[in-house]
């Protein structure tokens, strides 16, 4: 059966809804069901626009992106490339931060459009004339925005949650669980506190590798 269309209901709507619960009850409490109770319209109008979850993500990452985009403006400015390539990933880092779960919906997103484009071809142009091939260039932006996604997903699953209040992982436990492998133990204190600190450490070394392997 066709998914009646519901006239106070458009595609907008929808997603500004679901950021909203994302923030509200993280990535497995958005459902739906959830979304269309908060819009107080039944389940099945909600096909009409997207036809399953993943699609509703993928507009919702999208969302996100045009968000960024429109906070960061049109590109990085010209400038040293270690410069523009640090702020670039900050910048993400920040983005995704905004939202519950937020790189766990990013990630693997499947843009709707191409709002993202102009920002990623300014990233990769600022490297191309610093003296990157176009190749090396997407090697060294790929690198740097994988590793961002993957430590916001880790970060948001395992420090403090803003969203809720919950604390972050319990360090001290995990300690005394595993005192009788001591490095173990106490890498939990640099892996699960000081996000900030890790992220830029991190960043960094990406940095410094980039700029020795992929640099003409």
């Amino acid at each position: 059966m066709t998914p009646q269309r519901t006239p106070k209901l458009d595609r907008a709507q929808v997603v500004d809804t679901a950021l909203n619960l994302l923030n509200e009850a993280g990535l497995d409490g958005l459902t739906l069901r959830a979304i269309a109770t908060r819009l107080d319209v039944k389940a099945p109008a909600l096909y009409w626009h997207f036809k399953d979850k993943q699609a509703l993500l993928d507009e919702m990452a999208t969302e996100m992106m045009r968000r960024m985009t429109g906070r960061a403006g049109e590109g990085p400015p010209a400038g040293d490339w270690r410069e523009s390539y640090l702020r670039t990933m900050r910048t993400l880092r920040t983005e995704l931060l905004r939202y519950r779960d937020g790189a766990k919906v990013y990630s693997g997103a499947r843009f709707t459009d191409t709002s993202y484009a102009a920002g990623l071809d300014a990233s990769l142009r600022v490297l191309v004339e610093a003296g990157f091939t176009p190749t090396a260039a997407t090697r060294a932006w790929q690198t740097a925005y994988s590793f961002t996604i993957g430590y916001v997903i880790e970060e948001q699953a395992m420090g403090p949650n803003p969203f809720d209040g919950a604390e972050g992982y319990d360090v001290d436990a995990r300690a005394e669980r595993l005192a009788a492998h001591p490095l173990a133990a106490e890498s939990g204190r640099v892996m699960f506190q000081d996000f900030d600190e890790g992220f830029e450490q991190g960043l960094a070394a990406i940095l410094a590798g980039v700029e020795a392997t992929l640099l003409g």
